[in-house]
Order: structure tokens, then C-alpha cells, then sequence
């Protein structure tokens, strides 16, 4: 499928995720959280945000990524850039889902905090935390004067790097932060945060770029108390699966040889492509990309486990989930590494775009959605001409 058409008239990229997807593919508690969404932004915006925050309840499955082996855990980063009425206000879905977590495990943190109070929080729940903050005014408010503090200290949790500080009272450290993260607001309020391509934050970012109108809807007042009762659901379906995890040692979950070799391949052939129009600064975010896919494919893999999904013996050997009491590396389902290649694949769409507008003149502004069809994004032909060249070779 082409993502550009009528390059003479006017560059369009179909950006969609969900849309993309095999719905039966999905783990069944993520397509509960999908009917939530009435339109296709809405379940691209929820589709990540219920990932991000479910990130935060795979404690002890970590993944080898590297010539070293580094060990990263599922811990998803992801900030939703989008303007005021756009209907991003879907993902505090993701949040209703969390509270239930956090109710027995307490791992949500304020947007509105300062670094210290950050510092305290995550250091208190052992390193294991969640921020969720929808208004994009409290992070600019908050971050004015500390954004590049709290840059660093995002950057080092999206690594799991040691995060230390040193006050009068005395020195202490996280040595291996997990931090899960879903952030909403305007592009102005992201530059605050990411201020350039440069900045090693802006490739672990993940970043969904999203504009349009949202739909007044007459029964918001049922549909809201509906759609929080199916989120908290699937947050006792998701405590569940945190509390297994957290009460059993660490385990190592891997890609099957076949799909480690494809996302290598992937990034080789049609990634590369990305990296030699946008060039070299952009070489970091294609390589990490290929980390928030093996994510993105954990998480998955950690969705079906309390519904017994993982567990079917007519799988075949290469992909089936082992029960979580032996030592054997858990290995991802084919599906799995499908929905996350796709969406992953997206994303990297979506952070080109935002890599654009973060690095272009101050005329280039935020992508217009066509009225009578929303899922395409229309670009200003001057700022995106470059990128509609190479983007429309992924997946054609």
C-alpha cells in the first residue's frame, strides 16, 4: 500500500495505526479497551496509551538486547502530541485502568510534581512507577524551569541507567529505574521537553502526532461512567497479571530466531532509507525503534497471560508461552511481533514528522487532517516533500 498519493496536488501519509491491525490478533483486554474509541485517532491515541500504562505492570519479564546483552524491561515512554479538542482526552482511559493497579501496587506518579518529588516517588515504589498526565498546561507549568533536569532523568529511566542525587541529608540512587510514561499536549509543550533532534531523549521518546476535531457527543455523561467500568476490568485483569509477575523471579522473555532476523532485516532494507533523507541524527531513533518494538511485543505477550491465551498446547513449540515456573525463556507469538512490527513500524512515521517539525523553520507548522477523511494527514508540501519521497516506499 502506498502512503503517498497525488505527490503534485499535495503529500498524504496515512499514519493510522489501529486500522492496520489484526483485531483478532490483539490480546483480548486491549480490543475491550479499543471499543472505548469512536473514531480511528481515538483508538491510535488509546491503542498506545493503554500500552504504555501496561508497561508498568511486567515487573520481573526483561528482553537482551545488543552486543552486550543489556537488559531492558517493558517500560514504555510515550507522549501524545496533539492539539486542544483533538480528543486525546480518550487515554485517561488508560489511567482509569491503572488505578486499579495502583490500589494494591502503588506505582502512579503526578505529572504535576517537581523533580525531587519525582525522585522520592519512583524511589519509594522501588524504582517501578507510572506518570500520566493529560493536561499539557501542568507539564509546561511545572517543567519551565527544570525541563532539561527532567530530560536526563527520563532518558536515564528509559535506559534503566542508574538515577542519583546528592542533598544535604545525604546521597542515594535508583539503580534500575522502570519507569512507564504517557504524556499528552501541544507541540509547543513537547519542545519543552524534547528541544531538539539532537537530544538523546527525543529517539526514546515515543512520539504519536495526532490533529483534528473531536466529535461532540450528547451522552458523554453515561458513555463516561460505561467506558470507566470496561477500563477498570481491564485493570483487574491487568493487577492480576502484575501480581503473578511480581511474586515470581525475574525471567528472560525473547523474539524466536525467525523473528529476530526479520525486524533485522527490517531495519536494514526499508528503515535505512529513513536514515539517509533525514540523516544521521535520526540514526538513533531507527535503532530503538527496533527496543520499543521488542516492548511493545512484551507487553503483548504479558496482556494474554492472565486470560490463559499464553498456555494453549495445540501452539507451536517455537512460540508457546511457558507457564512462568521453570527457567526457560518465554518466547513471543508470531501475532505478537506482528502487532508490534506494525505499530512500531507507525511510530517511527510519526516521530519522522515530529523530527521535522522540531528541526525545521518556525513556518512549519503542525500537519491539517482533511475534513472528509480523517485518516489521512495532509503535509505542507515545502516542509515535507523530502519525507513524503522516502516514507512512501514503507509498505508499498
Amino acid at each position: 500500500m502506498k502512503e503517498f498519493q497525488n505527490l503534485n496536488q499535495e503529500e498524504q501519509v496515512d499514519l493510522r495505526i489501529v486500522e492496520h491491525l489484526d483485531m483478532q490478533n490483539l490480546p483480548e483486554s486491549i480490543q475491550n479497551m479499543l471499543s472505548l474509541a469512536k473514531t480511528e485517532e481515538e483508538k491510535d491515541m488509546l491503542l498506545m496509551a493503554t500500552l504504555a500504562a501496561a508497561s508498568a505492570c511486567v515487573p520481573n519479564l526483561y528482553f537482551r538486547y545488543g552486543p552486550t546483552g543489556k537488559k531492558y524491561y517493558a517500560n514504555l515512554q510515550c507522549f501524545i502530541l496533539a492539539s486542544s479538542a483533538s480528543g486525546k482526552g480518550i487515554a485517561n482511559q488508560a489511567l482509569e485502568m491503572m488505578r486499579v493497579v495502583d490500589e494494591q501496587y502503588p506505582m502512579l506518579i503526578a505529572g504535576d510534581s517537581t523533580l525531587a518529588a519525582w525522585y522520592k516517588a519512583l524511589e519509594e515504589q522501588g524504582g517501578i512507577g507510572y506518570m500520566h498526565e493529560s493536561e499539557g498546561s501542568v507539564i509546561t507549568d511545572i517543567w519551565r524551569n527544570a525541563a532539561a533536569n527532567y530530560n536526563t532523568a527520563l532518558r536515564k529511566a528509559a535506559e534503566h541507567e542508574a538515577i542519583s542525587r546528592n542533598r544535604v541529608k545525604g546521597a542515594s540512587e535508583i539503580a534500575c529505574p522502570r519507569l512507564s510514561m504517557l504524556l499528552t499536549g501541544t507541540f509547543s509543550q513537547y519542545k519543552a521537553l524534547v528541544p531538539s533532534v539532537e537530544n538523546g531523549y527525543f529517539s526514546r521518546l515515543l512520539t504519536l502526532v495526532e490533529r483534528g476535531s473531536h466529535p461532540f457527543e450528547k451522552s458523554y455523561v453515561t458513555a463516561k461512567s460505561e467506558n470507566s467500568a470496561i477500563a477498570r476490568q481491564v485493570g483487574h485483569q491487568l493487577l492480576r497479571t502484575c501480581e503473578n509477575l511480581m511474586n515470581a523471579p525475574e525471567r528472560e522473555w525473547s523474539l524466536t530466531d525467525a523473528q529476530k532476523e526479520r525486524l533485522g532485516e527490517k531495519l536494514e532494507t526499508e528503515y535505512r532509507t529513513l536514515i539517509d533523507m533525514l540523516g544521521e541524527n535520526f540514526h538513533s531513533t531507527v535503532i530503538r525503534m527496533a527496543v520499543q518494538i521488542e516492548r511493545i511485543a512484551m507487553v503483548l505477550t504479558a496482556m494474554r497471560m492472565e486470560s490463559g491465551e499464553c498456555h494453549s498446547p495445540e501452539m507451536e513449540e517455537e512460540s508457546r508461552i511457558l507457564s512462568g515456573k521453570t527457567d526457560e525463556a518465554i518466547f513471543c507469538k508470531n501475532e505478537d511481533y506482528e502487532t508490534a512490527e506494525v505499530i512500531g513500524s507507525k511510530m517511527l512515521m510519526h516521530m519522522a514528522m515530529a523530527y521535522r517539525m522540531i528541526k525545521g523553520d518556525e513556518q512549519e507548522t503542525m500537519p491539517e487532517v482533511k475534513g472528509l477523511d480523517q485518516r489521512k494527514v495532509v503535509f505542507d508540501r515545502k516542509a515535507y516533500h523530502e519525507v513524503a519521497l522516502f516514507v512512501g516506499t514503507i509498505n508499498g
